[in-house]
């Protein structure tokens, strides 16, 4: 099979199987990831796709003919890579995923020792340009390490209900949508401790996405989640992607909760049971976050979005917690790594100790910091970002502050606005937010909108 490096980004590995990513790629990945981390020890699984065990044992073969002891957890989540590594304390992690892609995708991603993300600066480039080294000897080997298959699903659940006090837990009905992904065996596992009604929606592990792709942001798949909520009267709705590293929160009447207002509460809550801390957060969107942390007395830290971003601000600041718009939440506990089923948990907790509604928890926020969601133009390349947010800033700069850590962000006394290209699509995003105006937040959206797509 050709070797097609056109699948590396960021922060992963993504690819059409078999073109982009395939088995080739996954065993040369094999032979070249111990050398170049210094591992001996790695953890290894795969989410839902059909794709995932063969590109599994493929990426296992060529660990073991390079020496490597390869600890294969089976089907699982991403968070699930970070705990084994982190845990056991082994010198990496491969996950076989392409999160919320179609079903035709696949990828991997990488952690290193202690579950540090490798990132273009820390190794994925270097992955790509040894792969393709065709003066290297890739011809098979005998294989001088070993393959465990191991189960970690009980020292995981232990670990997720330890950031919750289960005893506290009010007897909540709440709709849980897995999109036919990994998360179903694991919320499966979390009902047998604790004292909630779960109605579990397409909660099978389903390659196939028989009900869509598992990506609650697209409308669709929110709508059956936000039916299924109303049509149960539940306390709130829970949907995941495919390899549920992402949480995405519904209150009790079917509304979707921005994920910008999410990290405000799980600041709030680390900050009220741990004085004093430090919460990292993204430009997107930013005041909300801001005003709760420094209120309780919190230090705010910014941090470029992404992942390996966060993760690595996280770790040089040693904060407890750190949270982006788009749903990834991080916790110092957590190995420094995001996690989607802790998040859920805190919120129930925080609902049953409130007596509040989710959606009472959230609108005084809401009122207080409008915001408009993100809101994606598709783009013809980088090219064409990079000309956008230049006349964008040649319009706004003037007046405002500015700040350039993520794309361009613009901070007027009632207004703000992020702009920046995203790192994985064609697409250029806008943020907008004000401080309780909902008038003018809809007035500058439209005024940027015009500008960003005439």
């Amino acid at each position: 099979m050709a070797v097609d490096v056109s699948g590396f980004g960021a922060y992963d590995i993504r690819g059409i199987y078999p073109h982009t990513i395939n088995q080739e790629i996954a065993y040369r990945i094999g032979r070249v990831f111990p050398k170049l981390f210094d591992a001996k020890k790695i953890a290894i699984g795969h989410d839902i796709r059909l794709s995932g065990p063969t590109l599994s044992d493929a990426l296992a073969r060529g660990l073991t003919e390079s020496g490597c002891d390869v600890f294969d957890i089976g089907q699982c989540g991403t968070e699930m890579i970070y705990f084994t590594v982190g845990s056991l304390e082994f010198d990496g992690g491969i996950m076989v995923t392409a999160s919320h892609n179609p079903q035709d995708y696949n990828g991997m991603k990488f952690v290193k020792k202690e579950s540090r993300p490798i990132s273009p600066d820390t190794g994925l480039f270097k992955i790509r340009d040894t792969i393709v080294d065709e003066s290297l000897d890739w011809s098979p080997k005998k294989a001088t390490g070993t393959i465990h298959r191991i189960d970690i699903m009980p020292d995981y659940i232990k670990r997720l209900l330890s950031y919750i006090d289960v005893n506290k837990l009010k007897p909540l009905k709440v709709v849980i949508n897995t999109g036919n992904g990994a998360a179903g065996p694991i919320i499966n596992e979390l009902e047998k401790f604790l004292p909630i009604e779960i109605i579990k929606v397409f909660n099978e592990p389903n390659g196939f996405f028989p009900n869509g792709v598992p990506n609650p942001l697209l409308q669709d798949s929110r709508q059956i989640t936000a039916n299924a909520v109303i049509e149960n009267n539940a306390a709130c709705g829970i949907a995941f992607d495919g390899d549920f590293d992402r949480c995405f929160m519904f209150d009790e009447k079917g509304g979707f909760i921005e994920g910008y207002y999410l990290v405000g509460l799980l600041a709030q809550e680390f900050l009220t049971m741990h004085k004093g801390e430090k919460i990292i957060y993204e430009p997107r969107a930013t005041w909300n976050t801001i005003d709760i942390v420094e209120s309780l007395g919190g230090t705010p830290i910014i941090s470029k979005s992404g992942h390996n971003y966060m993760k690595d601000m996280l770790r040089k600041e040693n904060a407890i917690y750190g949270g982006e718009l788009a749903s990834h939440h991080y916790f110092r506990d957590f190995y420094y790594c995001d996690s989607g089923m802790i998040p859920w948990l805190l919120i129930l907790e925080l609902l049953s100790h409130t007596n509040k509604s989710l959606s009472d928890l959230v609108k005084d926020r809401q009122a207080k910091h409008p915001s408009s969601g993100e809101i994606n133009t598709k783009v013809a390349s980088t090219d064409a970002v990079k000309s956008i947010i230049q006349k964008v800033e040649s319009l706004y700069a003037n007046g405002g502050t500015v700040n350039k850590i993520d794309g361009l962000s613009v901070d007027y006394d009632d207004w703000r606005f992020n702009l920046r290209g995203s790192n994985t699509e064609p697409y250029i995003r806008l943020n907008v937010e004000t401080k309780g105006d909902t008038a003018l937040l809809k007035q500058k959206i439209d005024e940027l909108l015009s500008v960003i797509r005439s």
